[in-house]
């Protein structure tokens, strides 16, 4: 639209006045009303046939959903290629088109021969043991047996096992016939290692259907972190089994420090009668609260903390090692790891939550693993610090002081090939430790 002239002034041209902003038209505005309320309607309406037909329908959808994965990408593009050949060819008179939908009619026929009705199998997984040690062999079987009274034909099987697969193929078995096979799980590494569920798989040549089976449960073998015994490696340090004093004074314990005038609410058995006959008042027992050794042991699993991979999992075997031998000796313990707090009530629970923990887990630094296990453990008497090499000294120090004074700390510095050595950062010992074999003398020199 043309600017409108501001009337002229004597000797002045006239000047351009600028043009008014129009509102939107209402013939724009009702339809994206009209739309907005279409919506609406329908998303009422959807909501409404959901609530009453959804339990009607779910059923229905669920025993569909199965049937309706057996059918494979292929099979859905021949199914596409009858809807259209069928009536194409009839309408064009295209022979050809007639003959490609009777073709793939009569394959998809045949498919369904392949995988409609039962299997009566049986399949067992026997695991000798479901707990090894790096290193250590482990062996598996699966069994495959007809159960029913037919024979059934050829399937193929897939044992999934951690990251790979076991493909095992089932002959033809008559009524009562069985099927073994065995297989060799690796434990090169520390891991939690899933075996099945195992799976049957049938289907027509063509690759048209295919319909798979759940045979079995998952199940897991742990295999655990080598470790080495610290049998008498800890005396003199960590053998505290009478426990140690402590400032704090109570009324009932197995140290004994002194007398007190009797108080209402006092226990009668720590009268001591001797004492109260003598001053003519009532004297009570008065103690020196002990507590036991209480270990505990922060692992670092940041990557930037450790030089390699390999260097890691010594650190865990060492750290294994430690919780091993404070449970042998009944001690107080707690294992702190970035983000959780490892179970400690039986040495089985201990090393399977070793097995859980992955290389470059949780984004936690030591000091915070220190901080966290200083919450959890109050009564702490025993830190030990395990992590890389690559942990400067002032880390480790600041990693350290997260725990009250009165606590002793240990840096374990671990890296694979350093020699064994000794030394001292403040007040805390700290452990060079380059090979498994050498941490129990390590170990005993503290004590020295």
């Amino acid at each position: 639209m043309a600017a409108e002239s501001a009337p002229a002034v004597a000797g002045r041209p006239a000047r351009p006045r600028p043009a008014r902003a129009r509102p939107l038209s209402w013939a724009w505005r009702r339809p994206v009303e009209a739309a907005g309320r279409l919506g609406q309607a329908l998303s009422r309406w959807q909501t409404h046939w959901a609530e009453r037909l959804g339990p009607t329908l779910r059923p229905w959808w669920g025993r569909l959903k199965p049937l309706l994965a057996t059918v494979r990408p292929l099979g859905w593009v021949a199914l596409a290629v009858i809807a259209l050949a069928w009536p194409l060819g009839r309408r064009l008179g295209w022979a050809e088109l007639t003959a490609a939908a009777l073709a793939l009619t009569a394959a998809w026929i045949a498919a369904l021969g392949f995988v409609l009705g039962r299997s009566t199998y049986q399949v067992t997984v026997d695991v000798a043991r479901l707990r090894v040690t790096v290193g250590d062999k482990a062996f598996g079987g699966l069994t495959i047996a007809n159960i029913g009274p037919r024979a059934v034909l050829a399937s193929d099987f897939v044992l999934p096992v951690g990251r790979g697969r076991a493909s095992f193929r089932a002959p033809r078995l008559a009524p009562g016939q069985d099927h073994q096979e065995s297989f060799q799980i690796p434990t090169q590494r520390r891991a939690v290692v899933p075996l099945g569920p195992v799976r049957s798989s049938r289907g027509d040549p063509v690759g048209l259907l295919r319909r798979d089976l759940v045979w079995s449960q998952q199940l897991e073998l742990f295999v655990h972190p080598a470790t080495v015994s610290l049998e008498g490696s800890s005396a003199g340090f960590l053998k505290d089994l009478e426990g140690r004093p402590t400032d704090t004074l109570s009324s009932s314990d197995v140290a004994f420090h002194a007398l007190r005038d009797y108080v209402m609410g006092d226990d009668l058995r720590h009268v001591h009668w001797k004492t109260s006959a003598r001053l003519g008042k009532l004297m009570v027992r008065q103690f020196e609260e002990t507590r036991r050794s209480h270990l505990v042991v922060c692992l670092a699993m940041d990557e930037s903390e450790w030089p390699s991979p390999e260097a890691f999992e010594l650190g865990v075997s060492l750290a294994a090692s430690l919780g091993r031998q404070a449970l042998h000796e009944d001690k107080d313990l707690t294992i702190r790891a970035p983000g959780r707090t490892l179970q400690t009530g039986t040495e089985q629970r201990l090393l399977d939550d070793f097995s859980r923990l992955d290389f470059g887990g949780p984004q936690e630094s030591l000091e915070m693993v220190a901080q966290a296990a200083a919450a959890d453990a109050p009564d702490a008497s025993v830190a030990v610090l395990v992590a890389g090499s690559n942990l400067s000294g002032a880390r480790f120090h600041a990693a350290a002081r997260r725990f009250p004074v009165d606590v002793a700390t240990v840096l374990v510095r671990v890296e694979p090939g350093l020699a064994l050595g000794r030394g001292a950062i403040a007040s805390s010992a700290v452990l060079t430790v380059g090979a498994l074999g050498d941490f129990p003398r390590a170990f005993r020199s503290l004590g020295a």
